[in-house]
């Protein structure tokens, strides 16, 4: 039976390659294209449909970039059911709210996702509130600026941007998830094309793929994106925008060289799209080979939404940061801030700004600092050490996690080995999380020091290793 003998463009509106992209996907759906199955080729599908090859190719790129495809190199293009991807990501979120609502003292939470430790000195955060409290009275409450407090946004310019910046292309903001939302509302519109690093953040996933833009996946490098497929995208599509985490990449903690950055920038002015910079970490170098120039610091041509979170180093639970609007954007990004929750907290904007400004910040990253070289130590010595014939890492030189990548011989789907570990208490990210395609990443996972000191890695990486040998023996078994 010609499953497809019954399809027709109904909306001249709506381009023909998403009407074919969305027919297949509701087959995909019913059952009548069943998981695994080959979809017909490029030329085969645009003569049943009466298409052009270039339509059959933006249909199923569209798929690939939904999770309901998946690309064999040299075989073609197959079914997959997006249910499949969604359910596990529901299922590892469902397990950390619950270990996150109970007792956590046995919990080893490789994820980084929870906040049963909390490194901030509380102290210093009552004086800085009561200070404020004093110093303001009920203003406190009040906000004088729907970008922001106007004196944090001074003091931010100041101290980090050394005056550079016009104060009115900055915006604060609760975290930096909001964020990626706000500038995706307010540069992005259905099915435009943009690029991500592959593998990438779940949340700026879930951000753009909420927004219904086209997805495409650029593989990392030791120093960022791979410049030779970025381009080639660039050459056939029409971007616009790129979305990276210039500093410790969120899953895989690579950082881009300086020489990437320039190149990229040059890109973007010759290709006309824009950059959003998620600099989400970039206090925690650990490393002197690491020098701190984000692509914001190298814009000459105004390309890059710089977005930058505090959560690490003030309260992961209050959630602030600040966002840089290229001018061009500012307005349509402010009133995307406005539209999207009003105003950020007053009280704890006043607070951050007397905490940046007295200094207090600098002896608190220190801190971080001191703590999580430690721990990023411990883990490396305990990876190099003990597990140097399971597994291959990228050393990230800083931040809160390492990438893993199991060798052949210990390989086990790392769904399976986060299900296998979540009954011993220990919790780790799996691969898949960081994909457009649930066949990626199936051999990779996440492990963050952010919620684990000494002892609570030792006896993780423990655990660990006996399930990876375990999981070795099962599969010999199985061989023979």
């Amino acid at each position: 039976m010609d499953i497809y003998k019954d399809f027709t463009f109904k909306d001249n509106d709506i381009p023909k390659y998403i009407q074919v992209a969305n027919y297949i996907k509701s087959l995909i759906d019913k059952r009548k294209i069943k998981e695994g199955d080959k979809l017909p080729t490029i030329r085969e599908l645009s003569k049943k449909l009466g298409v052009n090859n270039v339509t059959i190719v933006s249909a199923y790129n569209k798929l690939k970039s939904e999770g309901y495809a998946y690309q064999k190199v040299g075989s073609g293009s197959y079914a997959k059911r997006k249910e499949v991807a969604s359910n596990f990501r529901k299922e590892y979120s469902n397990a950390l709210k619950k270990i996150s609502m109970g007792d956590l003292t046995d919990v080893i939470d490789f994820t980084g996702e929870t906040t049963g430790e909390v490194l901030f000195p509380i102290d210093d955060l009552k004086g800085i509130i009561n200070e404020v409290l004093e110093r303001d009275g009920a203003n406190a409450l009040l906000s004088d600026n729907r970008n922001g407090y106007t004196n944090l946004i001074y003091t931010i310019n100041k101290v980090f941007w050394n005056n550079k910046l016009n104060d009115e292309d900055i915006i604060i903001i609760s975290g930096a998830q909001q964020g990626i939302d706000i500038a995706s509302k307010g540069i992005l519109n259905i099915n435009d094309n943009i690029i991500v690093e592959k593998p990438t953040y779940v949340g700026a996933l879930s951000v753009f793929k909420w927004r219904k833009v086209n997805l495409f996946e650029v593989p990392i490098d030791e120093d960022g994106i791979n410049l030779n497929k970025f381009e080639k995208i660039l050459q056939k599509n029409e971007i616009k925008c790129f979305y990276t985490m210039s500093y410790f990449q969120n899953p895989t903690g690579v950082s881009y060289s300086i020489e990437k950055k320039k190149r990229i920038l040059d890109l973007a002015e010759i290709y006309d799209f824009y950059i959003i910079e998620d600099d989400y970490l970039s206090e925690l170098i650990y490393e002197n080979s690491l020098e701190y120039v984000p692509f914001k610091w190298l814009d000459k041509n105004d390309r890059v939404i710089y977005i930058k979170s505090f959560s690490k180093i003030f309260l992961p639970g209050i959630r602030l940061g600040y966002l840089v609007a290229p001018e061009v954007f500012s307005e349509t990004l402010q009133n995307s801030k406005h539209n999207t929750d009003i105003t950020t907290s007053s009280l704890m904007q006043r607070a951050l700004e007397l905490y940046i400004s007295s200094n207090k910040w600098k002896k608190n990253i220190k801190n971080l600092n001191d703590e999580y070289i430690k721990r990023y130590t411990h883990l490396k010595t305990i990876l190099d050490s003990e597990f140097k014939d399971m597994l291959t890492y990228n050393d990230p030189k800083g931040g809160l996690n390492f990438y893993i990548t199991l060798k052949d011989e210990f390989k086990i789907n790392t769904k399976e080995l986060f299900i296998k570990l979540r009954k011993k208490n220990v919790y780790i990210t799996p691969g898949a999380m960081f994909f457009t395609s649930q066949n990626d990443g199936q051999d990779s996972f996440r492990i963050a020091f952010y919620q684990t000191d000494k002892e609570k890695i030792e006896k993780g990486m423990k655990i660990l290793k006996e399930e990876l040998i375990l999981a070795k023996e099962l599969r010999y078994d199985k061989l023979n």
